[in-house]
């Protein structure tokens, strides 16, 4: 056997394939059309099709709404209230005694700046051991009960309501309308 050099070197037997040779005349086998059928769209040089087209039938994208908004976060409710929850369990970290207002929180890493400015929400997971007067928009049945138990207080923190601006039905039809007859 000759050793290997550059002017030898020939691939593993079977591992490279012979490149199809198409439009080579009729003796190839791959003549005339060059195995791309005859006429059509795909025959042509140039001639792909659109992975969103449907065979005329309008394209799905064109057939669903147009929705503006947050992308995936399309389908939240605009009126929704969303709470930062804190545990009893996190109020621990607090002496005894103390004014807990969700700005401490924050400040203690409980909860971040931004949801300390929104609605807080106290639930009853842990144990407290300490009087602490706690302050939040919401407390669950659970933790208002350790709370109270370990000698401490709630304070709800009030939310503002704002009155509807729009009529009512029922405001309309008690208030009669304009230059009609009583």
């Amino acid at each position: 056997m000759s050793p290997i050099n550059l002017s030898n070197l020939r691939p593993a037997p079977g591992s490279h394939k012979a490149e199809r040779r198409v439009g080579r005349g009729h003796g190839s086998g791959r003549g005339k059309t060059a195995g791309r059928g005859t006429k059509g769209q795909k025959a042509r040089s140039g001639g792909t099709i659109h992975r969103a087209f449907r065979g005329g039938q309008t394209r799905l994208s064109k057939g669903l709404p147009f929705l503006r908004g947050m992308g995936a976060a399309r389908n939240v409710i605009p009126s929704r209230k969303e709470y930062a929850i804190l545990n009893v369990s996190d109020l621990e970290a607090f002496e005894a005694g103390s004014q807990v207002h969700p700005e401490v929180m924050a400040a203690r890493g409980l909860i971040t700046t931004a949801e300390s400015k929104g609605l807080v929400k106290v639930l009853g997971d842990g144990e407290i051991d300490r009087a602490l007067t706690v302050h939040a928009h919401k407390f669950s049945a659970s933790a208002r009960q350790k709370i109270e138990a370990a000698g401490g207080s709630v304070e709800i923190i009030p939310v503002k309501t704002y009155e509807k601006t729009k009529r009512r039905k029922d405001d309309q039809a008690k208030t009669p309308a304009p230059g009609a007859r009583a």
